[in-house]
Protein backbone atom coordinates (compact mmCIF):
# COMPACT_ATOMS: atom_id res chain seq x y z
CA UNK A 1 0.00 0.00 0.00
CA UNK A 2 1.11 3.57 -0.78
CA UNK A 3 0.68 6.34 1.31
CA UNK A 4 0.57 10.24 -0.20
CA UNK A 5 -0.34 13.83 0.71
CA UNK A 6 -2.43 16.23 -1.69
CA UNK A 7 0.03 18.86 -0.65
CA UNK A 8 -1.88 21.62 -2.17
CA UNK A 9 -4.77 20.76 -0.16
CA UNK A 10 -2.91 20.48 3.21
CA UNK A 11 -4.24 22.96 6.06
CA UNK A 12 -1.15 22.19 8.36
CA UNK A 13 -3.45 20.54 10.86
CA UNK A 14 -0.78 18.02 11.83
CA UNK A 15 -3.37 14.95 12.79
CA UNK A 16 -1.59 12.95 10.29
CA UNK A 17 1.99 12.89 12.41
CA UNK A 18 -0.03 12.92 15.59
CA UNK A 19 -1.73 9.33 14.41
CA UNK A 20 1.63 8.06 13.02
CA UNK A 21 5.07 10.17 13.15
CA UNK A 22 6.61 6.70 11.68
CA UNK A 23 5.08 7.65 8.70
CA UNK A 24 4.62 11.57 8.51
CA UNK A 25 6.49 15.01 8.91
CA UNK A 26 5.24 18.33 8.12
CA UNK A 27 7.61 20.71 6.27
CA UNK A 28 8.85 24.60 7.39
CA UNK A 29 5.70 25.59 5.92
CA UNK A 30 3.56 23.12 8.12
CA UNK A 31 2.51 21.33 5.31
CA UNK A 32 2.29 17.69 5.50
CA UNK A 33 4.95 15.65 4.07
CA UNK A 34 4.77 11.48 3.56
CA UNK A 35 7.80 10.07 5.00
CA UNK A 36 7.66 6.59 4.24
CA UNK A 37 5.23 5.81 1.63
CA UNK A 38 5.63 1.96 1.77
CA UNK A 39 5.41 1.65 5.07
CA UNK A 40 5.20 -1.61 6.70
CA UNK A 41 2.38 -3.67 7.81
CA UNK A 42 2.59 -2.73 11.24
CA UNK A 43 2.01 0.79 10.80
CA UNK A 44 -1.07 0.58 8.60
CA UNK A 45 -3.48 1.09 11.62
CA UNK A 46 -2.07 4.07 12.22
CA UNK A 47 -1.96 5.26 8.94
CA UNK A 48 -5.26 4.64 7.96
CA UNK A 49 -5.75 6.73 11.87
CA UNK A 50 -4.41 9.67 10.15
CA UNK A 51 -6.56 8.99 6.99
CA UNK A 52 -9.74 9.40 8.80
CA UNK A 53 -8.15 12.31 11.28
CA UNK A 54 -7.23 14.62 8.21
CA UNK A 55 -9.42 17.61 8.45
CA UNK A 56 -9.16 18.35 4.71
CA UNK A 57 -9.26 14.88 3.32
CA UNK A 58 -6.40 14.63 1.67
CA UNK A 59 -4.37 11.85 3.01
CA UNK A 60 -4.68 8.36 1.14
CA UNK A 61 -3.84 5.16 1.56
CA UNK A 62 -4.21 3.21 -2.11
Amino acid sequence: MTVRIERDGCIGSGQCVLASPEVFDQDDDGVGVVLRPDPPDELLPRVRDAVHRCPAGVVALD
